[in-house]
Formats: structure tokens, sequence, C-alpha cells
């Protein structure tokens, strides 16, 4: 899980609800509010992560929620996507395989937020076959870039 200043404080309270879920996590920051710092660090940091271990996911957050989406992205093997409600997250999980939930925290209820969270977290991908094929087309993209 990663944000910047403006994604600070919802990371602290998805930070505190998966704590007291009894969920593991990783907290690659901003550990203090810094308005001086940028999403770029935090994104690159959280899509590593998940890129390198297959069968993790990240959390990232910025102010639109766009920054990080767009940095995490360049990462191959990353799959993030902006929740706009719990619904269209259980279908970016089901379809597409998402593994980097991205929040804007400036147009995000703190309740909203959490259930998207949770849905992110508890949702598997379908590996149908065609969402497979949509994953491995993904990853042509990929290695031709």
């Amino acid at each position: 899980m990663g944000a910047d200043h403006r994604g600070f404080g919802l990371k602290e309270k998805i930070a505190r609800w998966l704590f007291e879920s009894g969920r593991e996590f990783t907290d690659l920051g901003a550990d203090i509010l810094d308005p001086k710092d940028d999403y770029p660090i935090y994104a690159e940091r959280v899509a590593s992560m998940v890129a390198n271990n297959k069968n993790s996911l990240g959390i990232l957050l910025c102010g639109s929620g766009v920054g990080v989406e767009v940095a995490a992205n360049k990462i191959d093997g990353v799959r993030a996507g902006i929740g706009k409600s719990p619904g269209q997250v259980k279908a970016g999980r089901n379809d597409d395989n998402m593994n980097i939930l991205v929040l804007a925290a400036d147009f995000t209820e703190d309740e909203e937020a959490k259930r998207m969270v949770e849905v992110f977290l508890k949702t598997k991908f379908e590996a149908k076959e065609r969402f497979k094929k949509r994953i491995e087309d993904i990853k042509r993209l990929e290695a031709n870039n």
C-alpha cells in the first residue's frame, strides 16, 4: 500500500482497517504527511512489489487516482485500476485480474473506500479462457514496449 500527501489520510484509515481485520500488509509510504512529496515514488514501490510477487495485491492512493494509476501501469505485470464502486472493483478483479486498486482520495468517501478494499481483497480472478487470453494479450503489449 502506498500514497502521496493527498492520499495519506485515507491510506492511514485503510491501514487501520486492515490491521484490525487481521490482514497482513506492507505500508510503503508515505510514512508522514509531507505536502511536498510526489506520487511516482509510491506508485513505483507498490507496483514493483506487486509485479515481483505473483499473488500479491496492492493499493495506491493519490488525490485524483490518475497519477498513481498511470505510474503503476508503467511496470510490466501491473494491472492497476481506479475503483469507482464495489461492483466495478469486483468486475476488475474477476474479469481482468486487477492487481492494484487505485483510490482517488479527494473523491472517495471513507465507507465507500472500505467497501471497495474489502471487495478487492475478497474477489478472485475467475480465469475463464477469454479472461486469460486478455491477460496474455496485455503481456504481449508489455513485451513489445
